[in-house]
């Protein structure tokens, strides 16, 4: 960092940033592209505090008292850190800036004058709600990746990261630019936050990240977004334990699977139903005898026949049949609303009398519950006229201890979760979270290599902080980092270890292929944009998933490079759907060219045309085989039980044919001397009956007819034929 020419100049082999000393972002150059990142036309201030109202006296006296803030308006070199100074507040920051070959940071060490007082004023710091370390305009890019907050095109890349869980990093955008900031937040931390800048090529951002990575000693989000192991799709099950586990590896072998998710129902205590009851408890099923033993050598089994097990859990989530909640409620549970108490409160009171106005307070019959030390009162209606109270109320709600309270107790409105309101969330300042940390750490260290954190949404704000703060302090408690992560939410700072991204829930058969596109195939482009894949879905399956659900989906997920997840929560769920061969075979095939990367980049792009179908074959010579086919509408005059593909392929016309519920005989007004009907390309001859000038077929599973007339006269062949 150096003065030159009037202006401060921060460098390192791949950025040059000038600040003016009036405390504004003049300049961002790219070394690697040469290319200007800042937008000229909006030049602002790089620095800023928010205070909640103004603390020095005349300034209180001067402006209305509210949110307001002050931007930067100097800026001097002090040793290694510059000295910022603000719009009308007397005190200033001094931040450590440090260029690395890599990144340059930006780190807020102190409010040296604001720390004995300013005039009359004694504060403490830091005086502020918040501080801005750093705030860019970055000109727009072809590419923005919102999570990761990286501004980047084919040649230039910005990105403004944090070092750790406590920064907050976010951005806005304006007419022809992207503001970039990272902010300390009273609440979370002020004193210390540091923000990372990092400019360079774009194929050379994940580099600088890996190395940041590295000297903070944070999750590899780098290295296992280069994983073999990110692309592979994965079977889901809530039901595998030691005395079936073998029959589940036999099913995940069957569709060329080799990641198996283990829910944490499969290996722990659950109420009954799926009501996250016991969550927090998480005691041993009895089918695990020797509990943790008994799980790794499930585990080992599981591995040993080359499938990688991963576990899903709710690391926030804590039931309402737990022991944290009966019979004394744990203190450590998140309260949304804190209420004091403004009567005595005697065991056998019904109407409860407190000092705040209830008027925010749930009105949903399934979340109106209030906690006072260890019992949990359910209330019926409230007053929002003074006295305030609560009336109709149930005591020892959820089978607490009923016991009195003194005036002036404090409690509040406990945290319901909005997910079946069967569950309260842990109060994320609480070691509760860490208690819960060590007891899912304590499973999944018996051998798990990845994880799901679902009801990752279930926290309080500031969530961009809550969220991963929470996941963090779960993975912090594992003997190995996970090969990756998906989660049911994100922020900024769990881009480095979320490297799955997530995964969507269960559509149904009917809507499935609009809601792939609807869904997972709009977020994966943006998600690409912040170097991370998505998972396509819990896909479920029941007896109307057919092979041309898993065709589409899959087609669309490996265009952007991205795996799917069939989802299941018995041992017996193939069995009620009549294409279960079928639809396994189509599973087992885009699983294995997932693996071998089988497909080219332009293939892979042809996929994306999401009005076009595409059916991953096997040809006559054993290779796979990428076809586009389109649905014959009207089948077997509109049958419901029959379905038809055609396409052409080497010159001659196929339709691709199977029965939805069983197995049936279809009549074609076709000679059957023109015909050729097969189990595979090349395969095993299927019998054709000629009857004059039709042929009979029989029809159950996915079969290959051929004919040699065009296309067009095939598919209005197949409308026109008969199911019996």
């Amino acid at each position: 960092m150096k003065l030159e020419n009037g202006s401060i100049i921060i460098e390192n082999p791949h950025l040059k940033l000038t600040l003016g000393l009036d405390g504004k972002a003049y300049s961002l150059i790219c070394k690697d592209s040469g290319k200007e990142c800042i937008d000229q036309n909006e030049i602002m201030p790089a620095f800023s505090v928010t205070e909640d109202r103004p603390v020095n006296n005349e300034l209180k006296l001067s402006h209305p008292n509210k949110r307001m803030t002050f931007e930067s308006k100097s800026a001097k070199i002090e040793g290694n850190a510059l000295i910022i100074g603000f719009e009308l507040v007397r005190f200033f920051a001094k931040i450590e800036v440090e260029e690395r070959d890599e990144y340059v940071t930006f780190k807020l060490v102190d409010f040296p004058n604001a720390r004995e007082g300013i005039g009359n004023i004694d504060m403490d710091v830091p005086p502020v709600a918040s501080m801005r370390l750093l705030q860019l305009p970055i000109k727009k890019m072809t590419k923005f990746g919102d999570w990761l907050s990286v501004v980047h095109d084919d040649e230039t890349s910005v990105a403004l990261i944090a070092t750790s869980p406590f920064e907050s990093i976010t951005s806005h955008k304006q007419k022809d630019a992207i503001v970039l900031t990272a902010d300390a937040v009273r609440g979370v931390k002020v004193i210390g936050c540091t923000a990372a800048l990092v400019v360079n090529a774009e194929n050379k951002l994940l580099d600088s990240i890996d190395r940041l990575e590295i000297d903070f000693d944070l999750p590899r989000g780098v290295q296992s977004r280069r994983s073999e192991h990110l692309n592979r799709n994965i079977l889901f099950t809530g039901c595998v334990n030691p005395t079936n586990v073998d029959e589940h590896i036999k099913l995940a072998k069957r569709m060329g699977i080799k990641y198996l998710l283990i829910y944490y129902e499969a290996i722990t205590k659950e109420a009954p139903g799926y009501s996250y009851g016991l969550c927090g408890d998480y005691d041993y099923l009895p089918e695990y005898p020797e509990k943790e033993k008994s799980l790794k050598e499930m585990l080992d089994k599981i591995k040993a026949a080359g499938i990688t097990p991963g576990f899903h859990f709710l690391q926030t989530f804590i039931g309402l049949e737990s022991r944290y909640i009966t019979p004394v409620a744990d203190h450590r549970l998140n309260l949304i609303k804190h209420l004091t108490l403004s009567r005595p409160l005697s065991c056998d009171d019904t109407t409860i009398y407190v000092e705040e106005n209830p008027f925010e307070c749930p009105k949903h019959p399934k979340c109106k519950v209030l906690q006072f030390g260890g019992e949990l009162i359910y209330y019926e209606s409230f007053s929002e006229e003074y006295p305030y109270r609560f009336e109709g109320c149930k005591r020892g709600h959820l089978n607490t201890n009923v016991v009195p309270h003194e005036r002036g107790q404090i409690g509040g409105v406990l945290h319901i979760s909005e997910s079946s309101a069967t569950s309260a969330y842990i109060n994320p300042d609480s070691s509760l979270q860490d208690e819960i940390a060590d007891k899912l750490a304590a499973i999944y260290n018996q051998g798990f290599e990845f994880v799901y954190f679902d009801g990752s949404e279930g926290t309080c704000a500031p969530f961009d902080f809550n969220v991963s703060y929470a996941q963090y302090r779960v993975i912090k408690k594992f003997n190995k980092m996970p090969l990756f992560c998906e989660g049911a939410a994100k922020s900024h700072f769990g881009w480095h270890y979320m490297s799955g991204g997530n995964a969507f829930d269960v559509f149904q058969a009917n809507v499935f292929k609009a809601k792939m596109v609807e869904h997972p195939f709009e977020e994966a482009p943006r998600m690409a944009e912040d170097f991370t894949r998505v998972n396509f879905g819990w896909w479920t399956y029941n007896p109307q998933m057919m092979p041309d659900h898993y065709e589409y989906g899959n087609a669309l997920a490996v265009s952007w490079n991205c795996p799917v997840t069939l989802q299941t929560f018995s041992l017996h769920f193939h069995e009620s759907n009549p294409r279960t061969k079928d639809n396994f075979e189509v599973m087992r095939r885009w699983s294995e060219i997932r693996e071998k990367n089988v497909l080219t980049e332009e293939q892979k792009l042809s996929l994306r045309n999401t009005d076009q179908e595409h059916i991953l074959l096997i040809n006559e010579n054993g290779e796979y085989e990428l076809a586009e086919y389109n649905r014959v509408e009207g089948a077997a005059n509109g049958s419901e039980d029959l379905t038809a593909y055609t396409l052409t392929r080497n010159g001659k016309s196929y339709a691709v044919i199977w029965h939805t519920k069983g197995q049936g005989e279809l009549t074609l007004p076709l000679d059957a001397d023109t015909l050729t009907y097969e189990a595979e390309l090349g395969g095993e001859k299927l019998t054709l009956i000629k009857d004059g000038n039709s042929t009979k077929l029989s029809v159950s599973d996915r079969a290959y007819l051929s004919a040699d007339m065009s296309e067009a006269e095939l598919a209005e062949a197949i409308k026109n034929s008969v199911l019996a």
